[in-house]
């Protein structure tokens, strides 16, 4: 089944899906993110399928979250180093994260976590802020509809 594109959706969130809307172009980013950059890298720490993989790839350095670079090492390899638009990506992955600690992780079981490199210390929970800096939550919001043209 062919996937619709998203990419003229008037949603902010379903443009951002069309880019990175599948879980292994996320777990890549991630990856990329925390420091891996080959192909091999990527392959190894996510057990995805080479095909799968190759075609993530490409779209990510289509969409210019990724770009390709002369290998590091002065090999004949590439790698695939995060742009701006991927670190932009990390309150979101963050975000991800935070849910996942809450509602997808048994209470007791153990699992990965991120801290300040600084203090090694949890980061605090993720807060939305209004643009005067009070905290809000969903039903503080509203979406606007673009003007009909």
């Amino acid at each position: 089944m062919k996937r619709k594109s998203l990419e003229g959706d008037v949603c902010p969130i379903a443009r951002t899906l069309d880019a990175i809307g599948d879980w292994w172009s996320l777990l890549i980013v991630r990856d990329a993110l925390m420091g891996a950059r080959r192909f091999s890298q990527f392959q190894k720490n996510l057990g995805v399928a080479k095909n799968i993989l190759a075609v993530r790839l490409r779209t990510l350095v289509a969409q210019r979250i990724l770009e390709v670079k002369p290998a590091s090492d002065g090999s004949a390899y590439q790698d695939y180093v995060p742009t701006t638009k991927a670190r932009a990506l990390f309150p979101v992955l963050v975000a991800m994260r935070q849910w996942g600690e809450e509602y997808a992780v048994k209470p007791g079981e153990s699992c990965s976590s991120l801290v300040d490199k600084q203090d090694g210390l949890p980061l605090s929970k993720l807060q939305i802020l209004a643009h005067d800096g009070r905290p809000i939550d969903q039903a503080d919001t509203k979406v606007i509809a673009p003007a009909a043209t």
